[in-house]
């Protein structure tokens, strides 16, 4: 069973002239995923999910960086750390409310054996660290439910599956001396933002729960699909977790401005089937995929089609 779940509020964070991070990108998805006549949930802004929201946030990022985010917005400043984080009036509404899809997707998913949920958000998410906002990210919101599954519904074993071609830095480093939750990336390497190397496998009680699987630039479909037989899917197999979660880039995609590799829509259908596969077996077919990044504008939303068709097991024809 599949839903989405989206909010409108992450539309009002915008961004300036030629920015790669624009609303368009998910306007792309929401409208191709409403076409295909799939089950939506659009959110209704309500206090008390915006107060669990920014709970939920604190429990992954420092207080003093979220105040500071908060600050910036309200002054009308316009970036924050970095020129690659534009600020505008409603980032900090957007932010916040792709956590709240977050939360709910997780909520739903969690419930009930084979639900497979897609959080359909911007801005994205990965990149974010404790303190720090970083490439286009400023709430870490897989990472912020990651820790929710864990602390509201008491999941033991959460795993993390970034398929972003850009490394999940914040995700990564938020969770790397923690034994309870794996985090696994496949991304091109090397590339931005520097991090990702195969040596990196987490720290202290979090060592070998970390697995980062560098990839050449220009790796299509059968380099990606090896690269999850035998090395992420066996990883995720033993681990064994209650939930899956994914940050669903489609960046990989051969014809993003911002990526390297060269995977077709029919790559992302496979990955799906893959993935809706250790889901039955490892965690009841429980699922929850973040979107990340994916800046081929016109693209994305049939690559998010075939995606989510594979991995809610859903007949569709392979399109290369």
């Amino acid at each position: 069973m599949l839903k989405i779940f989206t909010d409108p509020r992450c539309l009002e964070h915008q961004s300036p002239p030629g920015y790669p991070e624009l609303p368009d990108r998910l306007l792309s998805v929401v409208d191709r995923l409403r076409e295909q006549a799939w089950d939506i949930e659009s959110s209704i802004p309500q206090d008390t999910s915006a107060k669990r929201a920014e709970e939920a946030v604190l429990a992954v990022h420092d207080m003093c960086y979220v105040e500071r985010l908060r600050a910036a917005v309200e002054r009308g400043d316009g970036l924050i750390d970095s020129a690659d984080n534009p600020l505008s009036s409603g980032t900090w509404t957007a932010a916040l409310a792709a956590v709240e899809c977050a939360l709910r997707g997780c909520d739903w998913a969690v419930a009930e054996p084979g639900r497979t949920a897609f959080v359909a958000v911007r801005p994205p998410g990965h990149h974010a660290e404790r303190d720090t906002a970083m490439g286009f990210c400023y709430f870490n919101t897989i990472a912020v439910a990651a820790e929710y599954l864990l602390r509201h519904h008491r999941l033991e074993r959460v795993a993390i599956l970034d398929v972003d071609v850009h490394h999940g830095n914040g995700t990564q480093h938020l969770f790397e001396d923690r034994a309870e939750v794996f985090f696994a990336s496949l991304h091109q390497f090397p590339f931005y933002p520097g991090t990702g190397a195969r040596s990196e496998i987490g720290r202290g009680a979090g060592e070998g729960a970390t697995l980062n699987v560098p990839m050449t630039a220009g790796s299509g479909d059968d380099e990606y699909l090896r690269a999850l037989d035998q090395d992420v899917l066996p990883a995720l197999r033993r681990f064994a977790p209650d939930l899956l979660l994914i940050s669903a880039g489609f960046d990989a995609w051969r014809g993003d401005p911002l990526g390297g590799m060269n995977v077709s829509v029919a790559g992302y259908k496979a990955w799906g089937q893959r993935l809706a596969a250790l889901a039955a077996e490892c965690c009841g077919g429980r699922t929850v995929s973040v979107f990340e990044g994916g800046y081929d504008v016109p693209q994305l939303g049939e690559l998010a089609t075939s995606f989510l068709t594979g991995l809610a097991d859903l007949p569709g024809e392979d399109v290369s």
